[in-house]
């Protein structure tokens, strides 16, 4: 399994400290990492895959907060060993991952004794609280359409996009009922078209 980046801030002695106590965790896609109101065991360091973590409000609508790839540290569980609270999220594998499991008592030494350790999981938080905060401003200030067609957009390389309405309200943060909608409204204007768990984009169809 790959080393994080993470690891090279330690000293000598940290680190072969750090990698003995370290826990290895091989994940198959579809398997949920941790669950909403769950304690926090410890610090994934994702070293492959691709891991969602998504917030699902008492409505039963969810939406996906951030993606976690190779080298990227869980944020979420930062903020869970910082304040002792259980996770407000759950944490689901898309594509099979792997990840170095920093457990609680050996992350509080390393953020005790290593400076460089405790800057960079800071800064890894901040970046990811700066992301979250644009997520936020999404959600709440910008309308719906707008938000769609942009993150078609960003996708318009793939040609045919394979996801159900009920998967894109998650990544948008909205009800399947309002996705569907806009992209009737879309497909009506020869934005898109549409079928079963697809969704084609100008170009597919010219």
């Amino acid at each position: 399994m790959p080393a994080h980046s993470i690891l090279n801030t330690l000293n000598d002695a940290l680190r072969r400290d750090a990698l003995e106590n370290i826990g290895k965790m091989h994940m198959p896609a579809g398997s949920v990492v941790f669950s909403a109101g769950e304690q926090c065991r410890g610090l994934p360091l994702v070293t492959g895959g691709s891991i969602k973590v998504q917030m699902t409000g008492l409505s039963g609508q969810s939406i996906v907060l951030y993606r976690m790839g190779a080298d990227d540290i869980c944020t979420l569980s930062i903020g869970c060993l910082m304040t002792g609270r259980g996770y407000r999220a759950e944490a689901v594998v898309e594509e099979d991952a792997e990840a170095l499991m920093i457990p609680r008592g050996l992350f509080d030494r390393l953020m005790d004794q290593s400076e460089d350790f405790r800057l960079g999981i800071m800064e890894s938080y901040g970046r990811r609280l700066d992301d979250l905060m644009l997520l936020v401003e999404e959600v709440a200030f910008r309308r719906m359409d707008e938000r769609l067609r942009e993150w078609l957009a960003a996708r318009s390389g793939k040609r045919v996009l394979a996801i159900t309405h009920q998967e894109l309200a998650v990544e948008l943060g909205t009800a399947r009922e309002v996705v569907s909608r806009l992209l009737k409204e879309m497909e009506r204007n020869g934005e898109v078209l549409l079928s079963r768990g697809k969704i084609a984009l100008p170009g597919s169809f010219e």
